[in-house]
């Protein structure tokens, strides 16, 4: 089974993935939408979290360099980075979601050498802002080469389209949101008409509920 379905399924059998169209789901950012998805969730179940380490390290290893270091972004992301830097044997960073107010006032933690060919390991995808903001501290304050950020999973958000093509970065989400609808409709937790409602979200989730 490809990883994509495999770790959809994973996120709705264990309750990390939440469907509903009505009510919806209200994010921090005051968004309303008919998904949430908590991958943390992922971390407490073992078979679950060896699954996408394994799927991790297998994208990774078919890019097209070989990293010389793996950054993870803070939070969510940093214990997936570290497990598969782990797996992988190589360095491993994380980037703050800004700079310490104290010390050397960095976004980076950890020894990063200029030059490096970084891959970014994240969490979720939603409009893409995090992992643009992370590639975009390698790049200037770390001196890295950027060019990858693979994720456990996408909204697949036309925004994060954009954000994707302006920091000159590709996203490589294993899991994605058309992918999850799939697994959900086989599993009958949603219809038709949800799907419809669910992909004009994705396409303008300020919009979708106002």
């Amino acid at each position: 089974m490809p990883y994509g379905k495999r770790i959809a399924e994973l996120l709705i059998d264990i309750g990390a993935v939440k469907l509903s169209v009505d009510p919806p789901f209200t994010w921090t950012s005051g968004i309303k939408s008919p998904i949430y998805c908590d991958n943390r969730m992922i971390y407490s179940h073992p078979d679950a979290r060896n699954v996408v380490v394994d799927a991790l390290v297998s994208r990774i290893n078919a890019l097209h360099i070989q990293p010389d270091c793996i950054a993870g972004t803070a939070t969510a992301a940093i214990g997936w980075a570290a497990l598969v830097a782990d797996r992988m044997d190589l360095p491993f960073v994380y980037v703050r979601s800004k700079a310490k107010e104290h010390g050397a006032k960095k976004r980076i933690e950890g020894d990063i050498r200029d030059g490096w060919d970084v891959v970014v390991v994240e969490d979720l995808i939603s409009t893409g802002g995090s992992a643009i903001s992370t590639v975009e501290a390698l790049r200037e304050e770390g001196g890295a080469n950027v060019s990858d950020v693979i994720a456990i999973f996408t909204y697949e958000m036309l925004v994060a389209k954009e954000k994707e093509q302006e920091g000159s970065v590709t996203f490589h989400p294993i899991a994605t949101l058309g992918t999850l609808l799939d697994v959900a409709v086989e599993q009958g937790r949603l219809n038709t008409d949800d799907i419809a409602d669910i992909a004009k979200f994705a396409e303008n989730p300020k919009a979708w509920r106002v």
